[in-house]
């Protein structure tokens, strides 16, 4: 199994290069001599892409379309864990621009088809970070950019190159300052690293020309995702005077090559005579695909008029969520978020319709539908999810339709982290099930859903898949016998709770029954004497030693995935309320939740740099911590939910390069906030309702679909009012500390009172608390 943390490497430091060079608020003159007015500012324009970029956030700041399979975006180092996107902030110069970024995530892939315009002799090699100048590499200035575009200063070279996208293809612009001949190289063998000096795996490679202003070529990468495809079409706005072909850095003839690491040195020596454009189409199918996609999104030359299209696809997006506050910070990082949040699930497919299928062979799709790739569902089942389920429901039967459609055609069944193809296996659980099945509980499976319970049913009841085999035969995983054993329990048990139903819908009842009773599987590792979650060996004891900070019981064996029994102790999120009782109830469980908080967060020097954004041992900064501040609700202790929620999205989001308290991890960090700041939350997507939180703005409205409009209000908020003092749905009094998704899908009002002081009785009452306790009789 591949989890994230087999990859860390040393974190980079540095000082913050780059930042974001947002426009101010827009002027219009009424008139001579009159008073210049404010206008409304668009939503992308509150979006700062370099959040993010810096600290472990991961992300990267190049221009791309909401869910758009093209990322095309500066490149600064591609060989250390905080470079997993390509760029970090901290780094002074950049390798080039390539095609496709991973946004967040704790592995590095992609980063196909670099360019970097030049001027000088020809250098091959990149350089390196501390010399730029030994290669191909720039030192950098006057970087800004904006949804849907980029743009630099390559200072050493006095080239400004602008970057903007549509959804399957990317534009350059390249303006040339000085009057010294030019040329643009082509890294066909650049990509992700496993570390500084170790080549990017890449076979079957070729390059080739076509006439005077074309290029094309294909690969296959064995990175992360081992054995993607990924295939280009070039085209340029005027003819190169000539051109090079490169392998393994040696010029070859003719104007065709093949082998692993391929270049291409295409030569101007009037390039400053007028901006040279660069277009590029992808495809995973072919070359003819790639060229279809090019000429079909972007037939020509118009470079601002394809930053245009992208800015209004950015707007009509973001604009689904409309934000009233003062606190401009604020409205900054959630737009940002938002965003963010919007940038994967990524397209998968070409305009014709054809995609590279997880068997790696070619498809059709169905008329009207798309594919998918790029799905980190072990971070983003919790908060990513349940988000597009209310912002973006047109869009979740396409990506359960594709979930259900990888599970047909990949040897290794139901997807667990599938990118370009390629089943990565990363990480544990296999949650493209709470995926389905929230889906399915909230009315949006779409129409393939009959053909997802025998896939899920094969991996739930049969597959012995990473220790599976184990957990149905004796009830857990043991700790001496597999990796990460107590994680894997607990979210076996969870994925059983989302299979159970998949199975109810689908009318498979003693299934769901059975999977139900055996979702409570997380009771066997629960220790009554010391109230934690704890790793057990396969004798039925306890694994000794246990120290609640460690991550595992022996220097063999790590019990937990990227967590520590700690946050392990608070990851259920299907029976809360049948755990309650195991803690002694409601008393002591919101005690030991105070204790997760208050306690020490100190760690022992072999945590994984995962665990981060510390308050106690609650560790915002990963994902097995997101619900918990959630979980007071369920105690009859609302407000310490509104306390805690309110003080994590103030302290753990910040409007800088590193304002994020960990990966990104493809929307989820930032769906988290986004969620959080309009006051709901859903602890168990599968059980299809939000857990109110303390909402940060005074007035949201939301485009749920359809027509539906929902408004949310919080009147009398601001800093030091996190409390709320009352909640009215549709004009009438609403005691509950949670809401059914039905019911804001339909769209209405909601307003929240909030206030300096908590309001101990609201949410107090059982009959006003989430439940979340499992009924095995019904199915």
């Amino acid at each position: 199994m591949v989890t994230r943390r087999r990859f860390l490497q040393a974190a980079m430091a540095g000082t913050l290069l780059a930042r974001a060079e947002l426009g101010g608020t827009a002027l219009a003159k009424r008139g001579a001599g009159k008073r210049a007015t404010a206008m409304p500012l668009a939503p992308s324009q509150y979006v700062d892409v370099f959040i993010g970029t810096g600290g472990h956030g991961h992300t990267y700041p190049g221009a791309a379309l909401p869910f758009g399979m093209v990322q095309l975006g500066p490149d600064t180092y591609n060989a250390v864990w905080d470079s997993c996107s390509g760029y970090h902030a901290s780094d002074s110069s950049i390798m080039g621009f390539s095609h496709t970024h991973l946004s967040g995530t704790g592995i590095g892939d992609m980063l196909d088809v670099l360019v970097m315009p030049r001027t000088g002799p020809v250098q091959l090699s990149p350089g390196s970070l501390e010399h730029p100048e030994s290669g191909y590499r720039s030192r950098y200035q006057s970087q800004s950019a904006e949804p849907g575009y980029y743009r630099v200063l390559l200072s050493d070279t006095d080239i400004t190159a602008e970057l903007t996208a549509s959804l399957r293809a990317g534009i350059h612009r390249y303006t040339f300052g000085s009057d010294a001949p030019g040329h643009v190289l082509i890294d066909f063998a650049h990509g992700m690293q496993d570390k500084p000096g170790v080549p990017t795996r890449v076979t079957d490679a070729s390059l080739a020309l076509a006439g005077n202003d074309t290029l094309v070529g294909g690969r296959r990468v064995h990175q992360w995702a081992d054995g993607r495809y990924v295939y280009f079409a070039m085209k340029l706005s005027r003819p190169f005077a000539d051109a090079t072909l490169y392998s393994d850095d040696a010029a070859a003839g003719g104007t065709r090559i093949e082998g692993a690491h391929l270049k291409a040195v295409l030569r101007y020596p009037d390039a400053h005579a007028e901006p040279l454009l660069i277009k590029v189409g992808l495809s995973a199918v072919d070359i003819d695909g790639a060229l279809r996609n090019l000429e079909q999104e972007m037939p020509g030359w118009d470079f601002d008029g394809y930053r245009a299209r992208a800015a209004e696809a950015w707007n009509t997006e973001l604009s689904r969520v409309h934000v009233e506050t003062t606190n401009t910070a604020a409205k900054r990082i959630f737009y940002t978020s938002l965003y963010h949040s919007l940038l994967a699930p990524t397209l998968f497919d070409d305009v014709d319709g054809r995609y590279r299928g997880m068997d790696l062979d070619v498809h059709r799709l169905p008329e009207g539908s798309h594919n998918y790739s790029t799905y980190s569902l072990w971070d983003t089942y919790r908060a990513l999810h349940p988000m597009l389920t209310l912002l973006q429901p047109a869009r979740v039967p396409d990506l359960v339709s594709g979930l259900i459609r990888m599970g047909e055609e990949s040897p290794n069944g139901v997807p667990v982290w599938p990118l370009q193809g390629v089943e990565t296996g990363c990480m544990t659980g296999y949650h493209s099930a709470v995926v389905v099945a929230e889906a399915c509980v909230k009315g949006l499976g779409g129409p393939e859903i009959a053909k997802a319970w025998p896939l899920f049913r094969q991996r739930a009841m049969d597959d012995d898949y990473r220790g599976l085999a184990k957990y149905r035969a004796m009830g857990f995983i043991p700790s001496d016998q597999v990796d990460e054993a107590a994680s894997k329990t607990l979210e076996y048990a969870y994925d059983d709770w989302a299979v159970a139903a998949i199975a109810a819908a689908t009318g498979a009842t003693s299934e769901a029954m059975a999977l139900r009773r055996r979702s409570q599987n997380y009771r066997h590792l629960f220790d009554k004497a010391t109230q934690f979650i704890r790793p057990r060996l396969a004798n039925g004891e306890w694994a000794e030693p246990f120290d609640p900070r460690g991550m595992g019981h022996s220097s063999r064996w790590r019990d937990f995935t990227e967590s520590n029994a700690w946050q392990a102790t608070f990851l259920n999120q299907h029976d809360v309320t049948g755990y309650i009782r195991m803690f002694g109830g409601d008393e002591a469980f919101e005690a030991r939740l105070d204790e997760l908080f208050n306690t020490s967060s100190e760690l022992p020097p072999d945590a994984p740099p995962d665990i981060a954004g510390l308050v106690g041992q609650y560790a915002h900064g990963n994902e097995p911590s997101h619900h918990i501040a959630y979980l007071y609700a369920y105690v009859g202790a609302h407000h310490k939910t509104q306390a805690r929620v309110r003080r994590l999205l103030e302290g753990q989001y910040h409007a800088a390069p590193d304002g994020l308290a960990g990966n990104e991890d493809c929307g989820q960090m930032s769906a988290w906030y986004v969620m959080s700041a309009l006051g709901i939350y859903a602890v168990d997507p599968v059980g299809g309702n939000y857990v109110f939180g303390s909402p940060l703005f005074d007035d949201v409205t939301i485009d749920a679909g359809s027509g539906q409009l929902l408004r949310i209000q919080a009147l009398n908020n601001g800093p030091g009012k996190p409390y709320i003092q009352s909640i009215t749905w549709q004009g009438r009094p609403w005691t509950r500390s949670w809401i059914p998704h039905g019911e804001l899908a339909r769209g209405g009002h909601l307003v929240f009172t909030m206030g300096a002081k908590p309001n101990l009785d609201f949410g107090r009452s059982h009959d006003d608390r989430p439940r979340a306790d499992i009924d095995t009789s019904l199915a």
